[in-house]
């Protein structure tokens, strides 16, 4: 059965090169990328492919951090085309193993970000555009990104939401950083799930008609807080007392928790079978696709990937559904060819 891997990452050697004569060195940010042989060595990654026989597939996208975390305006817009420019070679070297690549907006560069993801998709053939939870501590939904979102609801195509939250998050009011790296264990999560709630309720698929969003680690935490996301915010304004947010909820279309069962999700969630259950379940049949989030797994490379088959492989489903997972939802969702 083919199984394409919609959301795992690399760093193609244009990319990697600029990318540490920018920094001239690895910060913390990029340090755990590029400790990972897979992200930069193309050789090892078709070993770790190889793995797992010729019908497994990888949709190539970049890592994080976000480009605008570390590069300004004009160096992300160039990070960004360097990064689309080389993962649409390796996509018309290795079709069979790389079926298409899904470009990073600059979303610093308010000039450039829906120029580049129109490029990136009507000239280069990207299948999506991959954004972050913030944009430098920013939230998605402010009107100065307003274009790039139009734009994406426009061309058909989704937009991949990566989290995005670093060791400066701090836990507690009274301390500078995190601890434990609590910020990526649940802080990721959180960063998706709090990104997911702006969207709804700022109105943005009332908006842009047609936004299609996926979400990166099986939707973050709204399936497993389907009570507290529905009937909870049924609630919305009783818990608030210097504001009436009762306006929210009626200026909505729909009800919200139609919203957030519009998004997609995916299956990278590190070996936890009962994520991807709650994902199918709160998301539907139709809107989860299987991903691995390789290369970062204790192994470098191969261990979220044979995780993630083996569940898929064990879940109680019918063959129909298994197909969809491993690949029908995704050929629908970027328009590949079956």
């Amino acid at each position: 059965m083919k199984k394409i891997d919609i959301f795992n990452h690399i760093w193609p050697k244009p990319f990697f090169e600029r990318l540490v004569k920018e920094l001239g060195t690895m910060t913390q940010m990029t340090k755990r990328s590029g400790d990972v042989p897979m992200m930069t060595d193309l050789d090892r990654r078709f070993e770790v492919m190889d793995m797992f026989g010729g019908d497994y597939q990888q949709i190539l996208s970049l890592a994080s951090p976000p480009l605008e975390k570390f590069a300004g305006p004009d160096v992300a817009l160039e990070l960004s085309q360097i990064g689309s420019d080389s993962m649409a070679e390796l996509v018309q070297k290795y079709p069979d193993r790389f079926p298409a690549f899904v470009a990073t907006a600059p979303m610093n560069n308010p000039d450039a970000m829906v120029e580049e993801s129109r490029r990136a998709i009507e000239d280069l053939g990207a299948v999506g555009v991959q954004i972050f939870t913030n944009i430098n501590g920013k939230p998605v939904d402010l009107p100065e990104f307003e274009p790039f979102f139009d734009y994406m609801a426009k061309s058909g195509k989704p937009i991949f939401l990566h989290p995005a939250r670093t060791q400066e998050f701090s836990d507690y009011e009274t301390e500078k950083r995190s601890e434990y790296e609590i910020f990526w264990t649940l802080g990721w999560p959180y960063e998706t799930s709090a990104t997911m709630a702006r969207m709804v309720f700022s109105r943005m698929f009332d908006k842009f008609s047609g936004l299609k969003v996926l979400t990166h680690h099986a939707g973050g935490m709204i399936p497993f807080f389907e009570g507290r996301v529905g009937a909870g915010w049924d609630q919305m304004g009783k818990r608030t007392s210097d504001r009436d947010l009762r306006p929210v909820l009626s200026a909505l279309k729909r009800p919200h928790l139609e919203y957030f069962k519009e998004f997609y999700a995916d299956t990278a969630s590190f070996g936890s079978r009962k994520a991807i259950e709650h994902a199918v379940e709160f998301f539907g049949e139709d809107r989860v696709v299987f991903a691995s989030d390789a290369p970062f797994d204790p192994e470098g490379g191969p261990m979220y990937i044979r995780e993630t088959l083996k569940i898929l492989d064990a879940l109680d489903i019918t063959d129909e559904l298994r197909n969809k997972l491993y690949h029908g939802n995704a050929e629908k969702l970027l328009g590949l060819k079956g």
